[in-house]
């Protein structure tokens, strides 16, 4: 089976790209690939840009690399209480050139941050508004102060997470068979 994986985010920093990486260190025992947003740069969308110059190429490979999946595991970022601009614009893109474009792929759902809510709003959103992209989230899980409860050496640190944590890694695991 094939796992791609990506966070919401184009930081060179971003706790959801390690969040992201975390995770697909759990699922090794599949194919799994690692996407970083900064190699899909795109303009951002306009309907007039969209008339003028149709689609970027970027957009179709990115969705390549999505439909060629057999699992996903987005992570998605929090801005200003909404998940980042990259994010949606991306989203903007992808859904313009295939609404549907997720094509009911199982997604494990992730978030954090480093507030107490772990990137909750933006889960929130990712929840509402992928399966308008036919997202199959099967299952979901925000991490709360990811500075605090999460280290590279032993991934989720707190014994009640890490064991919610594993119940959703599970319920993932389960639909890919």
């Amino acid at each position: 089976m094939k796992i791609v994986g990506f966070a919401g985010s184009n930081s060179k920093k971003s706790i959801n790209k390690q969040f992201v990486k975390y995770t697909l260190e759990q699922l090794k025992d599949h194919e799994i690939h690692l996407l970083d947003l900064n190699d899909f740069e795109i303009p951002m969308f306009g309907v007039d840009r969209e008339e003028e110059k149709g689609y970027p190429n970027k957009v179709k490979e990115f969705i390549e690399i999505i439909q060629s999946a057999d699992g996903l595991v987005v992570s998605l970022a929090e801005h200003n209480g909404a998940y980042t601009a990259v994010f949606k614009n991306l989203m903007d893109w992808c859904s313009r050139y295939e609404l549907k474009f997720f094509n009911k792929i199982p997604m494990l759902l992730l978030s954090t941050s480093p507030g107490g809510y772990g990137g909750g709003n933006s889960m929130e959103l990712g929840l509402s508004r992928l399966p308008k992209f036919d997202a199959n989230i099967v299952a979901n899980f925000s991490l709360p102060k990811f500075n605090d409860n999460f280290n590279n050496e032993n991934g989720i640190k707190d014994d009640e997470l890490r064991a919610n944590y594993e119940a959703k890694l599970q319920e993932f695991k389960k639909e890919l068979i």
